[in-house]
């Protein structure tokens, strides 16, 4: 399988996209992630190795006409993604963005896709925003949403009996999205919430953040960041005792590479809501083996949710073409999509991807029987009780 081994050279500069020229005998696939900061883990190098891996296995061509995929770093920052963008579409024949890790920079690229008439396939970031007011007929929000994480998470710890709330939140979209979410099932649930407090990105020292949430005595103090923000958040909640203290610690979203990097000890007993494992059966194992004798760490939900959404994105442009984005976006929400990220799953006309979703619960150190086994499934969620109904979407594109 072809995988450059350039990526780790691309973070040096500013811009990382591949030199290119146009051309309409070409499929060009644009990997915009987070290649260096604190989503690069999630994201990063894996999803460019996850796309790269389903255009091979596509046979690297769509109706005899080469695919090639590009990646650059956004470096977290919406004007580098956004210029890199215009700069993908207008010049070098980019015909689909995928990830696009970050809400914010996820929302930027939505309204480019729209008046370029390309297509954004939105696999690295959360906010329920890109299915309802951000939706577009070019866009598909592929994988997981804060309405889903709250709604499962939430409801697993409101139903234990701890229904008073704090909430440590990242400052930016993705973190308001999760907190506004998680509110209402609280309350439509009988639960309060105490207060919220917002971190920049990237943050290092939560000290004062997870002292004022202590005070308050809350039943539940609900982390609402993710990458190295949210595993600083435990590791510094364990040095203050909250690990072990009558308060129990929720990190609304958590991944597998969350969980490897803070420690079984201090992520043991917590309970998440998931999109994909991959030791849940035969094809997300077979999908996670390649990727872990190239990277020694297992994919995440966005990885996988890339391969997905890439393969799907071919199928769709092998029937219709490629010169316009919203015709193949369209092509795909015919049918299921039937592959192990989304067995029978669909995409709604409001661009979301509705599938089956995992409740888990992180395992004890002692129970762990070979690297990277951490969760025990509880249970799973069935797509259309996971995400938000299509009668609450504030989509312009859902007719009602």
């Amino acid at each position: 399988m072809k995988f450059r081994m350039l990526l780790a050279c691309v973070v040096l500069a500013n811009v990382g996209w591949l030199p290119a020229q146009a051309s309409p005998d070409k499929l060009k696939i644009g990997v915009l992630t987070d290649m260096s900061g604190l989503y690069a883990d999630l994201s990063g190098a894996g999803s460019v190795f996850a796309a790269e891996r389903a255009v091979s296995e596509m046979g690297g061509k769509i109706n005899g006409k080469d695919v090639e995929v590009i990646f650059a770093d956004h470096q977290n920052k919406t004007d580098i993604a956004s210029g890199i963008a215009r700069k993908w579409f207008e010049q070098d024949g980019v015909d689909v963005i995928v990830n696009a890790a970050g809400s914010a920079v996820a929302l930027s690229m939505v309204p480019l896709a729209r008046s370029y008439n390309k297509a954004v396939l939105v696999t690295g970031a959360l906010s329920a925003q890109l299915s309802n007011e951000a939706c577009s007929a070019n866009s598909v929000h592929y994988g997981l949403d804060t309405y889903a994480l709250a709604n499962g998470t939430v409801r697993a710890l409101v139903g234990q009996g701890k229904k008073s709330w704090f909430f440590i939140a990242a400052d930016y979209a993705f973190g308001k999205a999760l907190v506004k979410d998680s509110e209402a099932f609280i309350k439509k649930a009988g639960g309060t919430v105490k207060g919220v407090v917002y971190h920049p990105l990237n943050s290092t020292d939560f000290s004062s953040y997870l002292l004022q949430a202590q005070a308050t005595g809350a039943d539940v103090i609900a982390m609402a960041n993710g990458g190295s923000d949210l595993v600083n958040t435990m590791k510094q909640a364990n040095e203050f005792g909250l690990t072990s203290g009558p308060q129990s610690l929720a990190a609304l979203v958590l991944f597998i590479t969350d969980v490897n990097a803070m420690g079984l000890d201090k992520a043991q007993g917590m309970i998440l809501t998931e999109g994909f494992y991959w030791n849940r059966n035969e094809g997300s194992r077979a999908f996670a083996e390649p990727f872990f004798k190239m990277f020694n760490r297992m994919p995440t939900v966005y990885q996988a949710a890339d391969y997905s959404a890439v393969g799907q994105y071919l199928k769709a442009a092998g029937k219709v073409g490629w010169a316009d984005g919203a015709s193949v976006v369209a092509e795909m929400k015919k049918g299921e999509v039937n592959d192990f990220f989304a067995g029978g799953g669909r995409i709604r006309e409001d661009g979301l991807l509705v599938h089956d979703l995992i409740l888990a619960k992180v395992k004890k150190p002692g129970e762990v029987k070979q690297p990277w086994d951490y969760y025990d499934v509880l249970q799973t969620i069935p797509g259309d009780s996971a995400f938000q109904s299509l009668a609450d979407s504030r989509c312009p594109l859902v007719k009602k």
